[in-house]
């Protein structure tokens, strides 16, 4: 497929590596219009932290360069959230990953990263950070596997404590550093 910069679909059934459903979806930047669904998405999604749904708008409308949603039949079945931390040349931080719990184990998840990481906004990015807290198996997975996709080294250190978060009752997260990339091979 290669979804470009002004995104791309994805098609295809379990037997192709795509949707169980066989339906088009297709990957694109967030418009502001997209920041209540994604919201909803993310409260339907744990371990997710639940953020306010003006946080997600913020992220539409300020970081839409950043970020992806993956929209099937007008409804969105995933997003990618991130950012370029400006303290930090050369990193893209992804901050929030959600494939619907419907659409999981297709590769969805996969595709938004390497759909944001195709575009020119980040170009001259050489690695993608992400905290996971030690209980997210899938995510893990996920970002080991992109790493490996990459043959890039993937450094996991502590990031956040649980004393971090306060009385929130909220896991550690553990840092990933994936990098060097080479992002003319994950187009």
């Amino acid at each position: 497929m290669g979804p470009g910069s002004d995104g791309g679909s994805f098609r295809g059934g379990p037997e192709a590596g795509g949707l169980a459903t066989a339906k088009e979806v297709v990957l694109r930047r967030p418009e502001v219009s997209d920041g209540a669904k994604i919201c909803a998405l993310a409260k339907e999604t744990p371990p997710l932290d639940k953020n306010s749904a003006y946080s997600y708008l913020l992220l539409c409308r300020h970081f839409a360069d950043t970020c992806s949603v993956a929209e099937e039949d007008g409804e969105i079945v995933g997003f990618l959230t991130g950012y370029l931390p400006p303290d930090r040349g050369g990193v893209f931080f992804v901050w929030q990953l959600a494939v619907d719990p419907r659409r999981r184990g297709c590769g969805l998840g996969k595709l938004l990263i390497r759909e944001v990481l195709s575009r020119p906004a980040l170009t001259g990015c050489r690695f993608l950070e992400t905290t996971i807290t030690p209980s997210n198996e899938a995510s893990r997975r996920l970002f080991l596997s992109l790493a490996r996709d990459q043959e890039a080294r993937c450094r996991v250190t502590s990031f956040f404590s649980e004393e971090d978060f306060g009385g929130e009752n909220h896991e550690a997260e553990d840092l990933f550093r994936i990098g060097p990339l080479q992002l003319q091979r994950v187009i």
